[in-house]
């Protein structure tokens, strides 16, 4: 007998889970390396916001060795801010960098499927 309904479902459930697994592979990668980023960006973020209430009591304080104390904290504060901005540039081009050889793994199994369609040989993983 033909294919059924069956049939074709199961053979496109086949296919999406071999698709699953590789956008799985992918998010693992993805999720761990934004997990990371995050991470330390937030570490460098309660950083700051514990140098910051610092300086606010330094400044209700008016003590002058207080004061003077938060030139550095503030010097330090902004060095933190560099920080972040250099963890998202990084983070931004991790992530690209990811999805370029996501792509680039797509295109080369895209190219071996053609090729074996070619020879009329099954698909090679």
């Amino acid at each position: 007998m033909g294919e059924g309904p069956s049939d074709n479902t199961h053979r496109h459930s086949l296919e999406d889970k071999d698709d699953d697994d590789d956008e799985e592979g992918c998010d693992a990668e993805v999720w761990e390396t934004l997990s990371r980023s995050f991470d330390q960006v937030q570490s460098v973020l309660d950083q700051n916001r514990l140098l910051i209430q610092q300086v606010n009591e330094n400044q209700q304080s008016r003590i002058h060795d207080n004061l003077v104390k938060n030139v550095s904290l503030t010097r330090e504060i902004n060095g933190n801010i560099c920080k972040v901005i250099s963890m998202y540039s990084k983070l931004s081009a991790d992530f690209v960098d990811i999805v370029r050889r996501r792509r680039a793994e797509n295109d080369g199994d895209e190219k071996k499927k053609e090729e074996s369609v070619d020879l009329n040989l099954p698909p090679s993983r």
